[in-house]
């Protein structure tokens, strides 16, 4: 199981990013994945995930500070997760990175997940 995740850079305030995880190893519809970001001198947080199309719903979480600003999307056909993000604020400031969890229901916490890509840093700064 690979993970490789792109698409981090700086960013002022009020704009959007886009991050891909493109996904080996497995299928993106049987398992839940999700994101994760970590800033400087803080705990890892989770950000958002989505469960299983195959084996769950499909339904998508997002942690509360970024509910309306951030979707989770997957390209089954490209077997890549992305996250939109929008509205970016200096507080979404992070080490981004995707992980797959070996279930079909998703979590925002990272001690369910098994498989981990490596980070993409997000900048929002003026």
């Amino acid at each position: 199981v690979q993970l490789q995740a792109s698409g981090g850079g700086l960013v002022q305030p009020g704009g959007s990013l886009r991050l891909s995880c493109a996904v080996s190893g497995f299928s993106l519809d049987d398992l839940a994945i999700g994101w994760f970001r970590q800033a400087p001198g803080k705990e890892r947080e989770g950000v958002s995930c989505i469960n299983s199309i195959t084996n769950d719903d499909g339904t998508a979480h997002y942690t509360d500070s970024v509910k309306g600003r951030f979707t989770i999307s997957r390209d089954s056909a490209k077997n890549t997760l992305y996250l939109q993000m929008s509205s970016l604020q200096p507080g979404d400031t992070a080490v981004y990175r995707c992980a797959v969890r070996r279930d079909s229901w998703c979590t925002l916490n990272s001690n369910d997940f098994d498989y981990w890509g490596q980070g993409t840093q997000v900048t929002v700064s003026s």
